[in-house]
């Protein structure tokens, strides 16, 4: 690795949103989605599946009363991911097991937003909030309400099934917004006080153990960043070193022997730095590769590294669908071998693709690949807006490419698969996450170091940065062009980076392209002028994608379109677009020239060329597709 070449992203505060496309994203977020996601934490709506999320809290604190009190505290079992008014008593833990965690991701989304807008009241409720988690702490530090109502005696136990370590990491990410965005240190405190005792029951003089859900490795760097202490980083590194190695800890853990590389599902089959694939859970998967890169940059670990690029190749070239979605099978949510990538059958999770965005910027931090941020586009703006709906107040937690209502009803394959989206889901760790990430969007478009200006997304914003001050008006939506003003506080070098969807493009000012950048010599204030020339493209897949033989994708810009029964009636797949098709914009909709072919019900018959009736085809973005009621959908079209 370059050092010359790491920088770091712009922070959230020095970050203003000015862009129409992502003001109405943001407002969304902080007037519906996160007073929608209160209620949904207090189980105040009406027909959605219940959260218990701040009951848990509640019950947790009084369990930590009753304990300072010298009270007797019953026990109940923690030996279930799931707990209902069914298997376990009502006075203990009810949920999943990671509930926790869907209240400091609730957290770090108002953090972001009262970065964005002051809200008083907003601000006030999550004090409260916090006020109820942080009475349900330990003395030694300790805060995880499943073991803090259930059993004390069994906490780290069971690092590989159970999700302390990652309600931990989710604490810490939320507890350093909260501080950035108010000043406010209670929930901080609070979160290194349980940091301080993950560092002392973990290393080598302890427990040589590491979470079955990553996500503490990058919450403890960024623990690490934020206050200075060594030893928060030496713990996220101790994590990744200690995983995979042999015998595995979760075999010791359980009295077996390790007899072979058994741990796939949680990336623990071998060590970090020999892994070359995205493998397992997808959402573990790309939490892990974040943590990986932060490591990675601060030891300056070439080794680490390598590891992080060929899995981030592994995944943009064989394991990501053209919507940016990762996680082929609902086995597991997991990775499937490359290039299986169905479109029914699709998992495809909210939460990870968000995670790959987290991946993506820390792998831009080390060295600007272009086509690193040209993952992070297309996630961001198709399988991530793909996740709430039009009013913030439903969400989709699997984004399928291929939608037959009838199949989601009748075939346990494909149950998964919603045709519309769902008011909330007692696994409600997507909704919360969504709204973190579009809160803090900024934070993924510039990074920065001593002597360079990296612009990786084209968001309008005005920007604060070390070396200069940014105003960028950007219509890169609707038609790719994009204005940047430069208030240079120095001379540096400024890039641009060039979307790969772009064939034609032309800046106002010379420049010298590399690696899918445009550089330019800063030293006087300045407006360059992007013009990255949209235009409607039909996508071919790899002929080794089997379910795309014959099929392409229409997209324009960052967008990738679908179309819907709402549009074009159904039995989408009798549906041929013209390989002239003719492409014709109108606001959200793209029309095309295409077939309908006349349908056949005879089950087997002799071949004969199909009969086809000529059609308009009505494509809208992927990421608007479920708004009208129940319906067929399709991204891939014959051709």
């Amino acid at each position: 690795m370059n050092r010359e070449n790491f920088s770091n992203h712009i922070p959230l505060k020095n970050i203003e949103i000015t862009d129409p496309f992502w003001l109405e994203k943001t407002e969304l977020v902080r007037k519906e989605v996160i007073p929608y996601q209160y209620k949904a934490l207090h189980d105040r709506i009406p027909d959605a599946e219940r959260s218990y999320a701040i009951e848990n809290f509640v019950k947790a604190g009084e369990t930590v009363r009753r304990l300072k009190n010298g009270e007797e505290v019953p026990v109940y079992p923690a030996d279930k991911w799931h707990y209902d008014d069914n298997n376990a008593a009502p006075e203990a833990f009810h949920g999943w097991v990671f509930q926790d965690s869907d209240v400091y991701k609730w957290l770090e989304a108002v953090s972001y937003s009262l970065l964005n807008y002051s809200d008083k009241e907003l601000e006030s409720k999550a004090k409260a909030v916090i006020d109820l988690v942080c009475s349900a702490q330990l003395d030694n530090g300790y805060l995880d309400t499943l073991y803090v109502i259930n059993n004390r005696d069994e906490i780290f136990s069971n690092l590989k099934d159970f999700h302390e370590l990652y309600c931990f990491g989710h604490m810490a990410e939320a507890a350093v917004a909260f501080y950035d965005a108010t000043g406010e240190r209670k929930l901080l405190d609070a979160a290194c006080r349980f940091a301080d005792l993950i560092c002392k029951t973990f290393g080598e003089n302890g427990i040589k153990g590491y979470p079955g859900h990553e996500i503490a490795e990058m919450a403890l760097v960024k623990l690490y960043n934020f206050t200075g202490e060594r030893r928060y980083l030496d713990a996220a590194k101790f994590f990744i070193d200690e995983r995979g190695k042999k015998p595995y800890y979760y075999d010791i853990v359980l009295g077996k022997e390790t007899v072979n590389d058994n741990y796939h599902y949680n990336q623990a089959h071998c060590e970090p730095r020999k892994q070359n694939e995205a493998v397992g859970h997808a959402v573990r998967g790309v939490y892990l590769y974040s943590g990986m890169a932060d490591v990675a940059k601060l030891f300056n670990d070439d080794e680490l590294y390598h590891a992080c690029e060929k899995i981030m190749d592994n995944i943009m070239n064989k394991k990501m669908y053209v919507t940016g979605g990762i996680g082929a099978t609902v086995d597991g949510e997991a990775f499937s071998f490359d290039y299986d990538l169905p479109n029914d059958l699709a998992y495809s999770e909210t939460c990870a693709s968000i995670g790959l965005i987290f991946f993506a910027r820390r792998m831009l931090e080390i060295k600007p690949v272009a086509r690193v941020a040209d993952t992070v586009e297309r996630a961001l703006y198709n399988t991530v807006l793909s996740g709430m709906a039009q009013d913030g107040k439903s969400f989709f937690y699997v984004n399928p490419l291929e939608v037959l209502p009838e199949a989601s009803q009748k075939d346990s394959r494909k149950r998964h698969v919603k045709p519309v989206r769902q008011k909330w889901f007692g696994c409600a760790c997507c909704p919360p996450n969504l709204a973190r990430l579009i809160s803090s969007i900024g934070e993924y478009c510039y990074t920065e170091n001593e002597n360079m200006l990296y612009v990786h997304q084209f968001i309008g914003s005005r920007v604060k940065a070390e070396n200069a001050d940014l105003v960028i008006k950007s219509s890169y939506v609707q038609n790719g062009k994009i204005s940047i003003e430069i208030n240079p506080k120095k001379r540096f070098t400024f890039a641009v980076r060039i979307p790969s969807w772009c064939n034609k493009f032309n800046f106002s000012v010379p420049s010298e392209i590399k690696d899918g950048y445009a550089y330019f010599e800063i030293c006087d204030e300045c407006i360059i002028d992007c013009d990255f020339g949209t235009e409607v493209k039909m996508i071919k897949c790899s002929n080794r994608v089997r379910a795309n033989t014959d099929k392409i994708a229409v997209t324009r810009g960052p967008f990738v379109y679908c179309v819907e029964e709402a549009d074009n009636g159904k039995n989408l797949q009798m549906l041929k677009i013209s390989k002239n098709p003719n492409f014709r914009i109108f606001e959200n909709e793209i029309i095309a020239d295409g077939f309908r072919e006349k349908e056949c019900e005879t089950l087997y018959s002799d071949w004969r060329e199909p009969e086809l009736e000529k059609a308009e085809i009505k494509l809208i973005p992927y990421y608007l597709w479920g708004n009208r009621g129940e319906n067929e959908m399709s991204v891939y079209i014959r051709i």
